[in-house]
């Protein structure tokens, strides 16, 4: 094991019986068929949990619908990006030629992702509580409850609520299309409210992250129509 893996065992607080997890967990689709998506799909669940478990303990007097805000705002895209920067990740990712030249090592969807394979890695290597050990230090500079009024509802949540309110029916969503290489798509999703026929688009790296987009824009068109 060289010295980065060694010196990135000693800031993630847990040295590995098992190497090869920590070696798949930081490999992308595009270096090897040995990737990391599967601890990333694991890694997801394990933080999630975690998360959960702490706000639970911390925030005694939240709701379950503050918690699930504060628990999104924490482990999206953007919080775990800057999380994987301050482990030092893109100097230990194993990414592809293509990918490298392309700024896969900088880009936030990979180091993301990379993060949540490691976090799985841990909890395959030495079990549950070591994995959520892990994500409490991660999390430990964190201000849990701060701004939690200025979160706000996700917009499918949003939307949702803006039609229950008037007892409309759930929207529906579909994709339309799905673009670029297997390793860096791009979904687009429609929104459809067929009680008004009405319809709005939205684009993204992930199917939920493209539904969201599209719930954004139809409540916008929502909004906007005369009462």
């Amino acid at each position: 094991m060289n010295a980065e893996l060694l010196a990135l065992q000693e800031r993630l607080g847990h040295a590995f019986a098992n190497p090869a997890l920590l070696q798949q967990a930081l490999t992308h689709r595009s270096f090897s068929a040995d990737h990391n998506e599967r601890l990333e799909f694991l890694g997801d669940s394990v933080l999630s949990l975690a998360i959960s478990g702490l706000l639970y303990e911390k925030l005694l007097d939240l709701p379950e619908g503050d918690l699930s805000r504060i628990r999104s705002h924490l482990v999206k895209q953007d919080s775990l990006y800057e999380h994987a920067l301050r482990l030092g990740l893109p100097r230990v990712l194993r990414l592809g030629e293509g990918e490298v030249r392309s700024g896969g090592p900088q880009r936030p969807s990979i180091l993301a992702d990379a993060l949540e394979a490691l976090i799985g890695a841990v909890f395959l290597d030495a079990g549950f509580d070591t994995a959520a050990s892990l994500v409490r230090r991660l999390f430990k500079d964190v201000p849990l409850g701060a701004g939690v009024d200025a979160l706000g509802k996700d917009p499918k949540t949003a939307l949702q609520e803006w039609l229950q309110g008037r007892k409309m029916q759930l929207p529906a969503y579909r994709v339309a299309h799905t673009r670029g290489e297997a390793h860096r798509q791009t979904f687009d999703v429609v929104c459809e409210v067929a009680e008004w026929q009405l319809s709005a688009s939205g684009s993204g790296p992930t199917r939920r992250a493209a539904e969201q987009a599209a719930a954004a824009a139809m409540l916008n068109q929502l909004k906007a129509r005369k009462p």
